[in-house]
């Protein structure tokens, strides 16, 4: 099928909804979800962000974007800087395509729509502090002909521990489904007998909007850029005597790091994808962190909690950059290596690969 009969057929079709954690003051939620629209508007199709709502989940979310770091409380100056951040996010999530409100228990309430895509995200990890268990992220009450997932993932919730019969059924009533991560892989495989497809996140399978241009106005001496927090010591006293052996300041954005030059805590998603192009290399333990600094070729390590562990180990086995991720058992000078050398040309003829192979699936999907 061509592109333009597929645009033909899509808007024949009318509307897509999206079902993702859209909200979520977190990089990484807002990009997945953008991305992931403006790639489907540019295949001709006509989306729009399932917009739930919970109070509960909101005072969660908010309390985290608050005190990100506990049981290291937040500053009040900290406390303003993450009160701007987070109002960057609710004026960007705004500027999204975004149905008509609806109740996150209520999912009949959202209407009908003639594809509904659920993913990217950990929208099936039903250990998430305030969305685990939520049915709606596995199709309960939809009103669609046609379920879908889009690199869905378990996040933190082990293959080892399987899902009970309840959440199996839900997952066995997807029209089609693929992951993002072999975790999950296992775990759809070992609940419903499927062979789910493993397909790039939207960030990486639909990069234009994400991949801001750098520009001249910041004025930044040049920096290295960290993302995260919770760093164990021996990775931030590397990365910091590497900074300076290179001339290089550290700069934290999003989370407070003590051992970084700058804090950059009101930065909001549109400032986020800007400093990761214009920055130097990357120290990261988030999924998106990674997925950032591939989109922009940069230079990055990264030593992921175990919450994260899942995501990251799982994406870089993927693409061929496994070596990307350091434990304390890491010379310093490899990490110090790493830090200057950027993704090898392989990594991104893998990610060509896994972009190819999830237009194919996505092209079957929506068919």
């Amino acid at each position: 099928m061509t592109i333009s009969s597929e645009k033909r057929s899509a808007a024949a079709r009318g509307r897509i909804g999206v079902l993702t954690f859209h909200k979520c003051i977190n990089y990484g939620s807002y990009w997945q979800s953008r991305c992931m629209v403006e790639g489907l508007r540019s295949l001709g199709y006509q989306p729009e962000l399932l917009d739930y709502h919970c109070d509960d989940a909101t005072w969660a979310e908010m309390r985290c974007a608050f005190q990100p770091t506990l049981p290291t409380r937040s500053s009040r100056g900290e406390m303003r800087d993450y009160g701007k951040k987070v109002r960057s996010f609710v004026e960007a999530i705004s500027a999204m395509p975004l149905s008509p409100r609806f109740p996150l228990h209520e999912p009949d309430r959202a209407g009908s729509y003639d594809a509904i895509i659920v993913g990217s995200d950990e929208v099936w990890n039903l250990a998430h502090p305030w969305y685990g268990g939520k049915p709606i992220f596995y199709g309960v009450g939809m009103e669609t002909p046609r379920l879908i997932s889009y690199a869905g993932s378990f996040g933190s919730y082990s293959c080892h521990w399987g899902i009970d019969e309840y959440w199996a059924e839900q997952l066995k009533g997807f029209d089609a489904i693929s992951v993002r991560d072999e975790n999950s892989y296992w775990l759809v495989r070992g609940s419903t007998g499927r062979e789910p497809d493993l397909v790039l996140d939207p960030c990486l399978q639909f990069p234009a909007a994400a991949q801001a241009q750098p520009g001249t106005d910041m004025g930044r001496e040049p920096y290295a850029l960290v993302y995260g927090h919770g760093f164990p010591e021996w990775l931030s006293d590397t990365v910091r005597r590497w900074a300076d052996a290179q001339g290089l300041r550290l700069l934290s954005v999003g989370y407070r790091n003590g051992f970084a030059d700058e804090q950059l805590l009101s930065a909001g998603p549109i400032e986020f994808a800007r400093l990761v192009a214009e920055s130097s290399a990357m120290m990261t333990n988030f999924f998106h962190g990674c997925v950032f600094a591939l989109l922009n070729g940069k230079p990055f390590v990264t030593a992921p909690s175990e919450y994260r562990m899942n995501k990251v180990r799982d994406l870089a086995l993927a693409i061929g950059a496994s070596h990307r991720i350091v434990d304390a058992e890491t010379d310093h000078a490899e990490i110090h290596r790493l830090l200057a050398t950027p993704p090898l040309p392989r990594v991104q003829e893998r990610i060509a690969e896994l972009r190819e192979q999830s237009s194919d699936y996505l092209r079957s999907a929506l068919a």
